[in-house]
C-alpha cells in the first residue's frame, strides 16, 4: 500500500515567513478499508532546512521536510501503523456490543 503525506498546515512567524511548525497527516487506503494519522513536525532555524520564502514553499517540498524530520525509521514506523490499522480492520481482534441486542 502507499502511504500519501498531506500538509494540513503551517505555523510561520510572521516577521520573516519562517515555517516553525508543519501539521500533516499521512494515510493509507486499500479497497474500503481506510487509516490515517495526524501529527506534527517543529523546526528551527539551526535544523539546517534550507530556507524557502514562504509563498514560494509547495506541499511537495514540505512534506520533504516532514519526511526527513521523520527519518527512514520514522516514516517506515508510519507505512507499518497505518498497514496494521488496516489489517486490523479487515480482520478485529476485539468487537463492542451486548449479547441480547445481536441481530437474531
Amino acid at each position: 500500500m502507499t502511504t500519501t503525506f498531506k500538509i494540513s498546515q503551517m505555523d510561520r512567524a510572521t516577521a520573516d515567513g519562517f515555517v516553525q511548525t508543519v501539521h500533516w497527516t499521512a494515510s493509507q487506503v486499500d479497497g474500503d478499508f481506510t487509516a490515517s494519522t495526524y501529527s506534527t513536525a517543529s523546526f528551527t532555524k539551526e535544523d539546517g532546512i534550507n530556507y524557502v520564502p514562504y509563498s514560494e514553499l509547495t506541499e511537495s517540498a514540505v512534506v520533504e521536510w516532514v519526511k526527513t524530520f521523520l527519518g527512514a525509521e520514522g516514516v517506515a514506523a508510519v507505512d507499518a501503523a497505518l498497514a496494521q490499522n488496516i489489517e486490523l480492520q479487515k480482520n478485529p481482534v476485539t468487537a463492542t456490543g451486548t449479547p441480547w441486542s445481536a441481530a437474531a
